[in-house]
């Protein structure tokens, strides 16, 4: 198992014009986080949407843990993402205009 986290989505920068940046954390279950350890996450194909009032990542897949038998995780469900209230409400603004998208890139 590596000890660094890193998990990117290399094509997005190329794909999309990145207006602005955001650094957020995300609420993950156990066996979630012991996957990405193991480095089987992807974020190539993930988008970030307005769930309610909370910001949920999309499309993002992390493998089930190999070892997690009664705990395991969907591979593709959506995942909170944690930010402060007036981050969230910028993004909201801004999610209204026309042609503008939320993607992770790290």
């Amino acid at each position: 198992m590596s000890s660094t986290i890193d998990v990117k989505n290399r094509k997005a920068g190329f794909e999309y014009h990145l207006l602005d940046t955001f650094t957020c954390g995300i609420q993950l279950m156990g066996s979630e986080i012991k996957s990405i350890r193991a480095g089987k996450a992807s974020i190539n194909e993930a988008f970030c949407a307005f769930e309610k009032s909370d910001l949920v990542v999309r499309n993002m897949l992390i493998e089930p843990y190999v070892n997690a038998k009664h705990y395991a995780h969907e591979p593709k469900r959506d995942r909170r993402l944690l930010l402060n209230r007036n981050e969230l409400t910028k993004l909201e603004r801004k999610l209204k205009d026309q042609g503008i998208t939320v993607i992770p890139v790290r």
